[in-house]
């Protein structure tokens, strides 16, 4: 991803265009807005449309109830100071790209397995990773595999 994608979300659009794109059902599809909507609705017991959520969602609404937000944070599983706090924001967002590219199973194997790794064998795996990155960004990468976090280990 470019560095601007990989940066932490600063508008409440960017915001909650993150949540869509990274917490979703267990079979790896995003939830529709009218789902989530739907569970706003039933959180809050006030009116919240599919369309209201696309609009908070592309920016064309940007000033919802502290319900609403509250209530897409719950549906999210997210806290709510996501939403208020710039610097809360930010980590909240971190943790989201690295439970992005978790859902991979590529990268959680790995992951998993280098748990059990000495410090020098994280280092060796880390050093290992960013040499097959070069090499594919110089061959010209064909089809690679994009996470949220790829940004954030290209320029780590």
């Amino acid at each position: 991803m470019s560095g601007a994608e990989s940066a932490a979300p600063t508008t409440l659009a960017e915001k909650i265009d993150t949540l869509f794109r990274v917490v979703r059902r267990p079979n790896r599809e995003q939830f529709s807005h009218e789902e989530v909507a739907r569970a706003c609705r039933e959180a809050t017991g006030e009116s919240f449309s599919a369309t209201y959520m696309w609009q908070l969602r592309t920016g064309r609404r940007d000033n919802p109830t502290k319900r609403h937000l509250e209530a897409l944070a719950q549906f999210f599983d997210v806290p709510v100071a996501y939403f208020f706090d710039d610097d809360q924001g930010a980590a909240i967002a971190k943790e989201l790209e690295l439970l992005g590219a978790l859902r991979d199973a590529g990268v959680r194997s790995v992951a998993l397995r280098a748990v059990n790794l000495s410090p020098e064998g994280v280092n060796t795996i880390s050093d290992m990773i960013d040499v097959l990155a070069r090499r594919e960004s110089a061959a010209g990468g064909g089809e690679q595999r994009r996470t949220p976090a790829e940004g954030e280990r290209a320029g780590g």
